[in-house]
């Protein structure tokens, strides 16, 4: 059991979804990863729900914020930890991308802000208050991992580097291109590599055409075994957009789309 309490600056610390069913999604994600939920109101009369397993808050479902009644495919949100979030807001100017959301505390569980780097992909920052991030890491049911697919890879990675402080790996890929981690205290604790080439036209705007989820962050949940969880995820009534294929690492990964349309992958730990 990886439990945390904690995470240190540029770490992977949180993920949630923004649906537009919580009570739909609810019942999914307990079939694929056995969570169970605790309700609390939002300011406007609506609930979301933390996500469990066991005593552990591994993420949380919200409602997507009401927007003239226009509904939007469900969305899957990564967060780095920072000790500062006003002064990382501040940095993402500086460093090429923009804020788009925040800086904003949250009760005093602590402060969010969403930042994009250069090429796109929106990107939570969290500063802990008495809510420190996921109580699980890298386990079945919890937030395993995450990856950027996005245009411009090199000009994200130089991103991440001036507001956290990365250090980098490199692994050429048989395409010609990179795949780059984004490293903490010596351990890989996220992915960037170059958007699929067919999901961007002509003038480099995204494909409306091209696969869901093909770019943005994407996020990997632990699972015990993937086939398992993918066939959980259909019988739940999740579409499979890739079928479980082999990673450089030997393990097995499947990417999935939820019955509210949120994408997500699933990885063996």
């Amino acid at each position: 059991m990886v439990q945390r309490s904690g995470y240190s600056l540029g770490e992977l610390c949180w993920t949630d979804v923004q649906t537009p069913d919580v009570a739909a999604a609810k019942v999914f994600y307990a079939a694929v990863f056995g969570w169970r939920y605790e309700d609390l109101p939002t300011p406007d009369g609506r609930s979301y729900a933390k996500a469990f397993l066991d005593d552990d808050v591994v993420a949380t479902v919200a409602p997507q914020p009401q927007q003239g009644g226009m509904q939007r495919p469900a969305q899957w949100n990564i967060y780095f930890a920072t000790d500062d979030a006003r002064s990382t807001a501040e940095e993402a100017d500086h460093a090429g991308g923009a804020v788009q959301f925040g800086p904003e505390d949250i009760g005093d569980t602590g402060t969010m802000v969403f930042v994009e780097p250069p090429g796109g992909g929106a990107t939570g920052v969290w500063q802990a208050g008495t809510h420190p991030g996921s109580g699980r890491h890298n386990e079945p049911g919890a937030f395993a991992w995450a990856e950027l697919l996005t245009p411009e890879p090199q000009a994200a990675v130089g991103f991440f580097q001036q507001l956290f402080g990365h250090e980098v790996t490199e692994y050429p890929q048989d395409d010609g291109g990179t795949y780059t981690t984004l490293m903490v205290n010596g351990a890989e604790v996220a992915g960037i590599a170059p958007a699929p080439q067919e999901d961007v036209d002509d003038e480099g705007r995204d494909d409306e055409d091209g696969d869901p989820g093909s770019r943005g962050w994407q996020v990997y949940f632990g699972v015990s075994s993937v086939k398992e969880a993918v066939l959980s995820a259909v019988a739940a009534g999740a579409e499979v957009l890739v079928e479980p294929e082999f990673d450089d690492d030997g393990g097995t990964i499947a990417t999935l789309k939820d019955p509210q349309g949120g994408v997500f992958s699933v990885l063996e730990v």
